[in-house]
């Protein structure tokens, strides 16, 4: 026994707990936030949520307590807020430590909704600066700093009026709601149940009933703005911003013309063949469809859309090749040795990409995109050897081809890497913490939305989050943070549009995401770094923009997000921002004026901002060391 107590208390000494440092120094601000609450019956309520946030010097800990507990945990949150704080400002975090106290009257649903407030907390503190009281907002913080969509907009507004907000924040672009109304009717002793979806305006409804105003916001920038009364000012955009893909137009032209010849290959090779008749126009069908395809990839060559050029070039080899293989099979081939070969073409297109020195930012995006693909290349291969096994050869073909065209694309991206390799040598270490964040940040998101809207991602999105937890421990980093990139964005988009069938509506949206995706990228170019990988994302979303339908504009969404992260995703070099105190153009609300300001706000003296003291570094080191305490006896049940 004692010898268990002893080996307790090494394990407390040398855990994180006890290395950091309680906050002798510092600042606390105190914000509130609306949260969403479920009742017994399943109901969605507003309520507000108390934050005490403090940061002081330290060693990077981010610590969060919740009373009572959260439905959904905040930790993954919390870090990405204290992250994206430290990039706004210009300030290292690991030289201090963030302390979150968060408290409601009901166990809330918590997670990424409060990610924005956290944020600004966490900014103010880190300033020093007031928070004016009559503000509160909801939306996630995504690690670019632009705000995301949350659930239960309506709610959190009752919530936000409920303790006398004056100024109610959410994410740009839900300001309308589709919500779901039910009506019961009795007919001749027959309860007759409707369902039906009606658009709500936010800002109308709260402002008519409650006369809170109700503002959208796209980024952290305006919030700290509303929130403080100091405008932090973006981060500075090249003017004649220029995006394109002229940069693969060799490579697409290339590509063009040798998977069209690769099409008349194998179309006489199907005319010359001795099948049946209806392998025959089974086949020759396949082909009319890559067809179509190549004269699409024709159309986007000729508009300058290089990267569109490429996709649809693969798109049609994919069932060029499928005809192909399953000629060969119907005519004696052995289906076993092509897998075998494809098996091996994988595995020295994967060495060559693992051989490779990842020298520069560009490269890097480029490496981590064409390890991603290696990766799905061998899972496509693995389910292809399932179909051989079940004699289904026709899929089993399907899939190999599949995973022999995704393989080469891999080689691709690794060799664009290396044309636009630059700078010093990186490890694939970065990719690994980023991948780590990606796969925590995501699992919040997916937890978020189905605690509040059940299961409407799917299974598809669900198996993917797996699969990046898998890549993860199998140490495949850069497969496990694409895809849990993939699996986050795809949740957003999802959540974003829910019961959204107005194009306007959708286009609006989209604009805004394009407009984002398109700044990410200027700032990628302002620090250097040429991203190839989001500028071919982006040119892809506009490819689905041009389209039109409804869906087309979900996967615009989609693919200009893409852009979006994949644009800053890496970079680490960050400014000292401009800071300006402003006390004009906020509507219908008084904000605080700093200290050191000439004028004072009538709210002044009645905002909490405070040097930290002794007596509040026991309250809050309390229960971090409480925190400490509960998890260590639950290492000697871990493997």
């Amino acid at each position: 026994m004692k010898k268990l107590i002893t080996l307790f208390l090494m394990l407390l000494l040398l855990s994180p707990f006890a290395a950091a440092q309680c906050p002798t120094a510092g600042h606390t601000v105190v914000l509130k936030a609306p949260a969403v609450s479920k009742t017994s019956t399943g109901e969605l309520i507003g309520v507000a949520t108390d934050f005490v946030i403090t940061v002081a010097p330290g060693s990077g800990h981010v610590y969060v307590e919740t009373w009572p507990l959260a439905e959904v945990d905040m930790q993954a949150s919390a870090r990405l807020a204290a992250e994206v704080a430290g990039k706004v400002l210009g300030v290292d975090m690991s030289k201090y430590d963030v302390f979150i106290q968060i408290k409601a009257d009901s166990p809330i649903i918590g997670g990424p909704s409060a990610g924005g407030t956290m944020t600004v907390g966490i900014i103010a503190a880190l300033k020093g600066w007031k928070i004016n009281p009559d503000v509160m907002m909801t939306g996630m913080i995504n690690p670019d700093g632009t705000i995301g969509p949350v659930g239960g907009i309506l709610e959190k507004a009752s919530a936000a009026h409920s303790v006398g907000a004056k100024l109610f924040l959410i994410p740009e672009g839900q300001r309308i709601q589709m919500v779901q109304q039910t009506q019961k009717k009795e007919i001749g002793g027959i309860i007759q149940i409707t369902t039906t979806s009606k658009r709500v305006d936010v800002a109308q409804y709260a402002k008519e009933r409650w006369g809170l105003e109700v503002k959208e916001i796209g980024d952290i920038y305006d919030a700290v703005f509303y929130f403080t009364g100091h405008r932090i000012k973006r981060p500075q955009v090249p003017e004649n911003i220029k995006i394109d893909t002229s940069f693969l137009k060799e490579d697409a032209e290339k590509d063009y013309k040798n998977t069209t010849a690769y099409y008349e290959k194998v179309e006489k090779e199907l005319k010359d063949s001795s099948v049946s008749y209806d392998t025959y126009t089974t086949l020759q069908a396949a082909l009319n469809d890559a067809k179509s395809i190549l004269n699409e990839s024709k159309t986007s060559l000729d508009q300058g859309m290089y990267y569109t050029t490429l996709s649809k070039d693969f798109q049609a080899r994919i069932a060029i090749r499928h005809v192909q293989w399953l000629l060969s099979v119907n005519q004696g081939g052995n289906l076993e040795k092509l897998l075998n070969q494809v098996d091996s073409e994988i595995k020295t297109d994967e060495a060559f990409i693992s051989n490779l020195t990842i020298k520069g930012t560009t490269m890097l995006q480029a490496i981590a995109a064409a390890e991603e693909r290696i990766e799905e290349a061998k899972s496509l291969l693995k389910d292809a050897r399932k179909y051989y096994y079940q004699n289904d050869y026709w899929d089993a073909v399907s899939n190999a081809a599949f995973a022999y065209e995704r393989a080469k694309t891999a080689v691709f991206w690794a060799k664009l890497g290396e044309r636009y390799a630059v700078g010093s040598e990186i490890s694939r270490e970065v990719i690994k913490d980023t991948a780590r964040e990606y796969i925590d940040n995501t699992k919040l998101v997916v937890t978020y939305i189905e605690s509040m809207f059940g299961n409407i991602l799917g299974n598809d999105l669900l198996n993917k989050l797996d699969n990046a937890e898998q890549y993860y421990e199998d140490g495949k980093y850069s497969a496990a943070l694409f895809t849990a990139m993939e699996a986050r964005i795809r949740s957003e988009v999802i959540l974003d549009t829910i019961g959204i069938d107005n194009r306007t509506i959708l286009q609006d949206k989209l604009q805004r995401m394009k407009d984002s995706a398109k700044v990410a990228i200027a700032m990628a170019q302002a620090q250097g770094v040429y991203p190839v990988l989001a500028i071919a994302y982006y040119e892809f979303a506009e490819s689905y923009e041009k389209k039109g339908d409804l869906q087309d504009l979900e996967t615009a969404m989609i693919f200009y997000q893409y852009a979006r992260e994949t644009a800053t995703m890496f970079l680490t070099k960050v400014n000292k921002p401009i800071i300006e105190n402003i006390t004009s153009s906020v509507p219908q609300i008084t904000i605080p004026q700093d200290k050191n300001s000439t004028t004072s706000s009538a709210k002044t003296t009645n905002i909490t901002t405070t040097s930290t003291t002794s007596k509040q570094s026991s309250s809050i080191c309390g229960p971090a060391l409480i925190v400490a305490l509960a998890i260590i006896p639950l290492l000697f049940r871990r493997r």
